[in-house]
């Protein structure tokens, strides 16, 4: 069928819109009419081509309705509301253990574009256009997925908001209460403030840290943490920021969970933490980062990276919405809404800190 997709291909600021052909579903996948999607801080990192390959259509925070079912899917039916997460492959040991975020082919599964046969599901005019962009390639109206993706939802749910749950909300809110397990009384300091970070300071609100401590450059952003739960708000251009954050407890933290990959903001994390402490981590520091580690890892502290936040989200996924209809999870703050059209705008406003996290409303849930 012909659909509508942003692709990324060559030097222009943002993906493009072009018609496209989608192959039908395999077996094991489903072909999911997208309502809306979230743009990620990766959509943005790979549209240029860092590990990716071109054209491509990314997109990975997707949410819509089962429009049509390859053989041998089981659990879903068309017109079914999902949420898209990452791929996994289902057969090695993590997966089998419920780890799928840690699956061994999520490298090769999320950014080689294409199925783990190497076949992709796109094309334009003959050529080929890489799909399956961490299991989803989003930005489009439609997308094959496979079952292992998809999540489903209750259809009384604003669909166009539940996007951004799969990647930068379940990453912050995971790291929080799967990954670093932070518990009642806890004292945390979250370093960045934007869609993972916030999710995190929510988290750590919900389950009972003592000191919630937000740290990041950009004022708005650390008022808005104070909002969502965060009990201290510490600016990282002062200084003394480093001395602010360890003075909260006034023996150091005892996690923080660095959103970042500013090499010194990395440093800040370790810095900070209290004796027997972890720092938990999402994205490696840029460039050369050589700090003196050991010292900085004596007296038990732990350094521990993280992806989607530990979290299963076939499991994790449902908790995050009870904890919305409840009101004790406000995400909903986070997003600002832009028609498919204006992808371009979107990007720019992503990447220049305007907003925190955009989302594409690409079609209707009915």
């Amino acid at each position: 069928m012909q659909i509508t997709a942003a692709v990324s291909r060559g030097p222009s600021a943002a993906p493009v819109l072009e018609t496209l052909e989608l192959e039908e579903p395999r077996a094991g996948e489903m072909r999911i009419r997208l309502v809306a999607t979230g743009i990620c801080h990766t959509d943005l990192h790979e549209h240029p081509g860092r590990r990716a390959p071109h054209p491509i259509v990314l997109g990975h925070e997707g949410a819509g309705v089962v429009d049509a079912l390859g053989d041998g899917v089981r659990g879903f039916a068309v017109g079914d509301h999902v949420i898209l997460s990452g791929s996994s492959c289902g057969d090695c040991r993590n997966c089998r253990e419920g780890r799928v975020t840690y699956c061994d082919l999520t490298m090769p599964l999320c950014f080689g574009g294409q199925r783990r046969d190497g076949s992709t599901a796109l094309s334009c005019g003959g050529e080929t256009v890489h799909s399956h962009f961490c299991g989803q390639s989003s930005f489009a109206t439609h997308a094959l997925v496979s079952e292992r993706t998809a999540v489903k939802v209750d259809k009384d749910l604003p669909l166009e908001m539940l996007g951004p749950l799969a990647c930068g909300v379940i990453t912050g809110a995971g790291g929080i209460i799967e990954a670093l397990k932070v518990g009642f009384g806890a004292s945390v300091a979250i370093l960045g403030a934007g869609g993972v970070g916030l999710s995190a300071v929510m988290a750590a609100r919900l389950i009972g840290a003592e000191q919630i401590v937000a740290v990041d450059i950009n004022p708005a952003r650390l008022e808005l943490a104070l909002e969502l739960g965060a009990t201290h708000a510490i600016n990282s251009a002062d200084p003394d920021a480093t001395t602010q954050v360890r003075a909260v407890t006034g023996r150091g933290v005892d996690f923080t969970f660095n959103t970042t990959n500013v090499g010194e903001v990395h440093t800040m994390a370790l810095d900070v933490l209290a004796m027997n402490g972890t720092a938990g981590f999402v994205a490696a520091p840029l460039g050369a980062w050589a700090p003196a580690m050991f010292p900085m890892l004596g007296g038990g502290r732990q350094l521990r990276g993280i992806l989607g936040g530990d979290a299963n989200p076939g499991l994790f996924l449902p908790r995050l919405i009870e904890y919305w209809r409840q009101g004790r999870f406000p995400f909903d703050r986070l997003l600002t809404f832009y028609r498919f059209d204006e992808i371009a705008r979107a990007f720019d406003d992503i990447h220049h800190g305007r907003v925190i996290k955009p989302v594409l409303l690409i079609g209707d849930a009915a």
